[in-house]
């Protein structure tokens, strides 16, 4: 038996637009969810879509075989950048899979190790930027992990030196990512007449394409003239053939997979990094157990690959984090065909089905507002290993799932280890409270911090 999914009052013809606040979206989705419930449906000018905020469901739209990848909203837009690139392919697009093969044997775990080293030289960058800093001016935390995890995407992947901490000026590359991702959001939410409209937007958001293009252009032209044989991400792009169609890229498809490794593996690893140091050092419990457990295991010596696995409160402090503040904080799909959610929710092929990463269902059996402390204890000592499945998402699920997920894990642990063992670490502002922004992921806003260096013989 079929039951009706609650909507807010809507208007003729329009529906529910009005409902969405177009600059942060997200907050639309928890206000919603606190006023209906764990399901809830929005007419979207004709397009339907249900929301679901509760594990059990969250459950349901994990089965790969009934439900698929949607590539629409913000996606859809960041397809006039990327095209069919692994992000954004649509499931019936071959090149997916194409570049899926081809790719997926460097990001395996052996694989990944292999850039430990150049993760800690990008590292050493920001160390020497924070170091530099002698008037203790306040650090933006978000826009130095940004510069971070660009360079190491870039450097560890493609070999390519994008020397964001080269001057104190934003480098030119973020600056055009970060507008268009931003536009990315605000067009996906605006109505089509009035996208049609905004002229200016409409040419900067061209001009930030082209740019954007030119320096991916630029990096496998680079590497053509170089002649160099560096065996990382880059090459394979370039030289590979899959192994089922014996079939290579063409450069336009390499320079579309260059281009969403530079948004898709910097976007979601700077987000994480910058949240996790905001709940650090808010819990100074947490901080000290970590740099405990820094001192125990790495010392005060460089840290070192084979360190990362025994840091087993840092993995559990950034398991919390992302439980709390999943960058990716939506995740859209479409039902193969008419099916019933939830014991009699009617979701038809026509309509979208998209999972709200609240924290309320993340983690079960706690109230709500045990459901909102950061206790990185609940994902350590084997509790994170028996939580029920598709309980944790932030790197998505199946075929579809993040594909560079042991890289932004690496680096991640990398960082903050480095950071809290070199510097003495503090908000800008102790009475700082998390704010957010809204782009096509989330990120801390304004969030400032200081760093004072220790003295130690480590370094990167």
């Amino acid at each position: 038996m079929t039951s009706t999914i609650p909507q807010p009052a809507g208007w003729p013809f329009i529906g529910n637009i009005f409902e969405i606040d177009t600059s942060f979206s997200c907050q639309t989705f928890h206000r919603l969810m606190q006023q209906f419930g764990e399901i809830y449906q929005l007419n979207l000018m004709g397009r339907r879509l249900i929301v679901v905020s509760s594990h059990a469901l969250l459950n349901e739209l994990s089965d790969d075989r009934r439900f698929k990848k949607a590539v629409g909203g913000a996606l859809m837009e960041a397809r006039n950048l990327l095209h069919d690139g692994l992000f954004t392919a649509f499931n019936h697009e071959a090149n997916w899979a194409v570049a899926h093969r081809l790719l997926s044997p460097s990001f395996r775990p052996s694989a990944v190790r292999q850039t430990f080293d150049g993760m800690r030289e990008i590292c050493a960058d920001l160390v020497g930027k924070w170091v530099r800093n002698d008037d203790q001016a306040p650090i933006d935390l978000t826009a130095d992990f940004t510069r971070l995890a660009l360079d190491t995407i870039a450097y560890c992947t493609m070999s390519y030196r994008m020397n964001s901490f080269a001057t104190d000026d934003p480098p030119r590359f973020n600056e055009a990512m970060s507008a268009f991702l931003l536009e990315c959001n605000g067009r996906a939410n605006r109505p089509y007449l009035i996208n049609f409209f905004m002229r200016g937007r409409n040419a900067a958001y061209t001009s930030n394409i082209e740019y954007m293009r030119g320096v991916a252009e630029n990096i496998i032209a680079e590497r053509r003239i170089s002649g160099r044989e560096k065996h990382d991400l880059l090459h394979a792009l370039l030289h590979g053939r899959d192994p089922r169609t014996k079939e290579g890229l063409s450069d336009r498809e390499v320079a579309d997979n260059v281009l969403t490794f530079l948004l898709a593996g910097h976007e979601t690893t700077s987000a994480t990094m910058s949240f996790a140091i905001y709940y650090i050092l808010k819990n100074p419990d947490v901080l000290r157990k970590l740099q405990t457990e820094i001192y125990t295991v790495v010392g005060d010596q460089p840290i070192q690959c084979e360190d990362l696995d025994h840091l087993h409160y840092l993995t559990a402090i950034l398991r919390e984090t992302l439980r709390l503040q999943p960058p990716a904080f939506i995740r859209v799909v479409y039902s193969v065909e008419d099916t019933t959610i939830g014991g009699g929710s009617r979701l038809s092929s026509r309509g979208y089905g998209l999972s709200n990463h609240g924290t309320e269902f993340e983690v079960t059996e706690l109230t709500d507002t045990q459901a909102h402390e950061f206790r990185p204890e609940r994902m350590a000592d084997g509790r994170f290993e028996d939580l029920p499945p598709n309980a944790w998402q932030p790197f998505g699920y199946g075929a579809r799932g993040c594909i560079g997920k042991n890289f932004s894990w690496q680096e991640m642990r990398l960082v903050l280890c480095t950071l809290v063992q070199q510097f003495d670490l503090a908000l800008a502002d102790p009475a700082y409270e998390l704010e957010l922004s809204q782009a096509m992921t989330i990120k801390p806003k304004n969030l400032a911090i200081r760093a004072t260096p220790k003295l130690l013989k480590a370094c990167c």
